[in-house]
């Protein structure tokens, strides 16, 4: 008996369209990193890029369940002496909508080189439009 492996040649990548207009934060980001991945495609392989790319509107309008929006943070490091920054999850959607959604969904996916690259195929807008429309994006209800 042979084991089939799928070629990442004959893969036809797909387009997926999110509308995060209410949609929970977590819920949200684990369907569409599973897309990315590839994970809901009976060829999955776990070292080959053969997900989809998705694309998310209204990032500014999603939302998080019980006290997490006064309570959330986000933390990084500037790599100068006492460069400790945070910022709330209330002044980071204000700001750059976009970034709630890219992190949420990049601390689902691979770290290693497979993962920067799948990282690649996620597009996120704050407001309802996008460059997209000629790949024809289907929709994906979550």
């Amino acid at each position: 008996m042979k084991t089939f492996v799928p070629k990442p040649s004959e893969h036809k990548r797909k387009w997926y369209l999110v509308d995060a207009n209410g949609k929970t934060l977590g819920r949200m980001a684990t369907e569409i990193a599973k897309r990315i991945r590839g994970k809901d495609n009976p060829l999955f392989t776990p070292y080959y890029d053969m997900g989809a790319s998705v694309v998310v509107i209204n990032a500014d309008k999603v939302r998080l369940t019980g006290k997490k929006e006064s309570i959330k943070t986000y933390t990084w490091h500037t790599a100068y002496p006492r460069g400790l920054r945070s910022v709330s999850f209330k002044k980071q959607l204000a700001r750059q909508p976009e970034k709630v959604i890219q992190e949420a969904v990049r601390g689902m996916l691979p770290r290693n080189r497979l993962g920067r690259k799948l990282f690649l195929r996620l597009f996120v807008y704050a407001g309802d439009k996008h460059p997209h429309t000629s790949q024809n994006p289907q929709p994906l209800e979550i």
